[in-house]
């Protein structure tokens, strides 16, 4: 393995979570607040040995799903499988703050770091990528991250190896896309709540696709969620604060009255509270059923007093003021 390891960021899918199996919009930042990189056990670093183990014990579980594809002919891309196992057998494992199961791409950013070690011919992580290479790209990170989900848009890891935010305007229209700066208001922000514990990624999207063999339930979701998550993405592009606000109401609105296996149910008064005062608006980070839920608010210090009062702490991701300049120079 080379000596100089790149590190990978947490990504956070703004919009399009779920919806976009349905063919909306889509758009996903890298969040460098947490983030990850392949290592090894024996160097000195200050880390979790425990951790560090059970990651290398994973890799090695990683490895026999590698080599299946292989032995199947279905690997779509060339890996440097042996390199791989010899290093595992050295002791490799993924330093990584990404928390699991938190809707922020801790596999997704293990991906990217296999690919960017061990894949060959790779497509460079370049900020000016040709839309042909995003959608190779996502094709094979598609097939390394479904070992960890059972299926896999490919849309996380390809978020976390090109550290640049992605916008998904149809299954074959991806591309990298800068958000203006200084068009919304100062006082607005980007900011997490923590849960308390981890969801589960599969059996939500597989209670999500049975749903949607309801007419009713699918029909909604194409005539209500995919116009606000879309027009969410077209407002927030353009800098449109009022416009992105009222979609953004009516998103988290369809969300608490339509998926709520995927709101934790202590969460649920909280989500509400936002939508009665205005004061904030919840929203799905992930899958859903734990983690993190992703939160948009025009005014942060009046968002944190409301929360408080119900003893919630929010993480902030992004201020507007700062966040168009931290994203742009990612």
């Amino acid at each position: 393995m080379n000596d100089k390891r790149e590190v990978f960021y947490a990504k956070i899918m703004l919009f399009g979570e779920y919806s976009v199996i349905c063919d909306s919009m889509g758009l996903t930042i890298p969040y460098a607040h947490f983030k990850g990189e392949l290592s090894f056990i024996n160097e000195d670093k200050y880390t979790d040995l425990e951790f560090a183990y059970e990651s290398n014990r994973q890799l090695k579980k990683y490895s026999l799903y590698l080599q299946k594809l292989i032995d199947d002919g279905e690997l779509i891309f060339e890996f440097d499988l042996s390199s791989f196992k010899k290093d595992i057998d050295k002791g490799l494992y993924f330093e990584s703050s990404i928390p699991q199961g938190f809707g922020i791409g801790s596999s997704g950013a293990l991906c990217a770091a296999l690919y960017n070690e061990y894949g060959q011919n790779k497509i460079p992580n370049s900020r000016h990528i040709s839309k042909k290479e995003i959608l190779n790209l996502k094709k094979i990170f598609a097939q390394l991250e479904s070992y960890f989900h059972g299926v896999s848009s490919g849309i996380d890891p390809l978020n976390c190896y090109l550290k640049h935010p992605i916008i998904i305007q149809g299954k074959a229209d991806l591309s990298t896309v800068g958000i203006p700066r200084n068009k919304h208001d100062e006082k607005g922000a980007i900011f997490l709540i923590n849960t308390g514990h981890a969801g589960m990624t599969e059996p939500l999207v597989k209670l999500f696709f049975e749903q949607c063999k309801q007419h009713s339930f699918y029909k909604s979701i194409r005539d209500e969620m995919i116009p606000f998550n879309n027009n969410c993405i077209k407002s927030l592009i353009k800098g449109e604060t009022k416009e992105f606000f009222k979609n953004l109401r009516g998103l988290s609105k369809f969300l608490l009255k339509n998926m709520e296996p995927m709101i934790p149910e202590t969460f649920k008064e909280i989500w509400n509270i936002g939508l009665d005062t205005s004061t904030y608006y919840l929203k799905l980070c992930g899958s859903g059923g734990g983690g993190f839920l992703l939160g948009f608010t025009e005014d942060l210090e009046k968002a944190k007093f409301e929360l408080k009062k119900h003893n919630v702490e929010l993480i902030p991701v992004y201020k507007n003021a700062k966040v168009i300049d931290t994203i742009k120079n990612i």
